[in-house]
């Protein structure tokens, strides 16, 4: 390129990128699934992510991590909700998940109907699971379909299995996490 083209042009060039950064954002999180146009699981999003979910079309946030966990964005709560979006914290305990945090999360996810949810914790595990277990539940998804999602990020072992394999039983949800 010529000196002069890109002293002028130069600054112009890396324009066009920066704006499209800023009208396309994109949620940088682990273990990211997009599961339809209005329901995504991730892990912990990153600051700059959370500032954009507006943009990205979000209307409310369910994060099932406790905010004591170590990549925790401390002022989540109030990152999202300045941009008018509805956020949930449901603190589930990695080690103890239980069914009272299942009926809370369908409580939550019922109450959001029609919105496009982002449903996370630290690192897409617990939101996953969760996720499967509302679909399969509550929206009568197919559970070998719905589990695919699952997948992409782990296949639940120790309680988190028990919890699973218990919540499909009692629902009378034929399908077995092994």
């Amino acid at each position: 390129m010529h000196l002069l083209t890109k002293l002028v042009l130069g600054p112009m060039l890396a324009l066009p990128i920066a704006v499209l950064a800023a009208e396309n954002p994109k949620l940088h999180a682990p273990n990211v699934v997009v599961i339809s146009e209005t329901l995504v699981t991730a892990g912990q999003p990153d600051r700059a992510s959370l500032l954009t979910l507006s943009q990205q079309g979000f209307q409310a946030v369910v994060n099932l991590a406790p905010p004591t966990v170590p990549d925790a964005v401390t002022d989540e709560a109030s990152l999202v909700r300045d941009q008018g979006i509805d956020y949930i914290n449901i603190p589930v305990q990695w080690k103890t998940p239980t069914e009272a945090d299942f009926e809370s999360f369908v409580a939550t996810m019922n109450g959001f109907a029609g919105k496009k949810v982002l449903v996370h914790c630290q690192a897409n595990m617990r939101a996953s699971a969760m996720t499967f277990l509302y679909r399969v539940i509550v929206a009568k998804d197919d559970p070998a379909k719905a589990f695919e999602s699952v997948e992409k990020v782990w296949t639940p072992e120790g309680p988190w299995k028990t919890l699973v394999n218990e919540q499909l039983h009692k629902h009378e949800v034929s399908f077995q996490v092994l």
